[in-house]
């Protein structure tokens, strides 16, 4: 337990020196073993740990301890809207050491491409979004890459599925590191009642996108997903294209084909739920050579485009949202045409827009 709380809120070289002292191990296998619990404790955030708390305060509930649930839930009821106004975030959480070495396992990296004026407010779409969305998180939500340095008063929020903040702990682990809901109440309030400088990240294709993600595939799920520019217009918020290289090449995916039983399950998922099951695999816990829940060691490298300036249209006609929507696509295309042969692309890659 002493050495959990050591990694989260140590600094990296107080933790190497405790774990050698402790276990006499070189410099470089105890960093390599800090990366991947860092990372392994992410995924299974991730993966259960709504599902966890939800399970436990049900079962505090039953025990002699129910008074300690029901103020619980007595404060949940209070706190219920917070996520809605902009959440809570800690900028002691998104500081923690263990997100520095969860950005070292990979690595991952944020480049900067223009300025951001402080004065303006910002729609940042992110692609693709991949099996987990792990450059999103850790650039967006935590300052292990340098958001704030490399954007100096601005304000990230990225945005995830409203259902994650009805779940009990979970909820207020992802407001402390500055993510909000992504739906219109809350997009509304940054954008509208928080003041310049902010920047929602909304990952555009989202569960229909993540259906297809897999390792030398570069794709995104745009053609018909307009709503973000919509949003754009009506707070007159600048719309910022940003490509993610390598984030489709961390997780193996096994893919349905449309008409397929097993895409139809996931349609059906997406539809009703918010997300789409995906089979997929990483590494195993002690051997890259085994599949498990870790994902690869590949290197993610997000780039945050040339922002394009939106006016503020309160009721925008669709021939307008579908302009700026033409705008934005192009954007998109120029970016990861600029970039994909410096981050291990061939000059012949093609970016598919569906």
């Amino acid at each position: 337990l002493c050495f959990f709380f050591l990694l989260i809120l140590g600094t990296g070289s107080s933790i190497l020196s405790a774990l050698q002292d402790l276990f006499w191990l070189s410099k470089s296998k105890v960093e390599k073993q800090l990366q991947i619990i860092s990372v392994l404790q992410w995924v299974l955030t991730f993966l259960i740990m709504g599902v966890a708390c939800t399970l436990i305060l049900m079962y505090i509930l039953c025990t002699d301890c129910w008074a300690i649930g029901a103020l619980y839930l007595a404060w949940l009821v209070f706190d219920w809207n917070t996520p809605k106004k902009g959440g809570r975030r800690s900028q002691w959480v998104r500081n923690w050491a263990i997100w520095r070495y969860f950005r070292d396992y990979f690595p991952i990296r944020l480049v900067k491409t223009h300025n951001l004026l402080t004065t303006r407010n910002y729609i940042f779409g992110y692609h693709p979004h991949g099996i987990m969305g792990l450059g999103a998180f850790c650039n967006f939500s935590t300052e292990a890459t340098g958001v704030s340095q490399k954007f100096p008063g601005i304000r990230p929020y990225l945005a995830t599925l409203a259902g994650n903040f009805r779940m009990p702990i979970l909820r207020d682990y992802l407001m402390s590191g500055g993510i909000c809901p992504v739906n219109r109440d809350s997009i509304d309030y940054i954008l509208s009642k928080n003041g310049s400088g902010n920047a929602i990240i909304i990952v555009v294709g989202g569960a229909a996108e993540s259906l297809n993600c897999t390792p030398g595939k570069n794709s995104v799920t745009l053609k018909n997903r307009k709503g973000f520019v919509k949003l754009a217009l009506r707070h007159g918020a600048d719309l910022v294209p940003v490509y993610s290289f390598g984030e489709n090449e961390v997780y193996k995916q096994v893919i349905f084909e449309e008409g397929s039983w097993g895409r139809w399950v996931q349609k059906k998922f997406q539809k009703h739920i918010g997300f789409a099951p995906c089979i997929f695999h990483g590494r195993g816990l002690f051997s890259s050579n085994t599949w498990g829940l870790l994902p690869y060691s590949k290197p993610i490298t997000t780039v945050v485009g040339e922002p394009i300036t939106i006016p503020k249209i309160d009721n925008p006609s669709q021939k307008e949202v579908d302009f700026y929507h033409s705008i934005y696509v192009d954007s998109l295309i120029k970016l990861f045409d600029k970039y994909k042969s410096k981050f291990g692309l061939p000059e012949t890659e093609v970016l598919e827009v569906n």
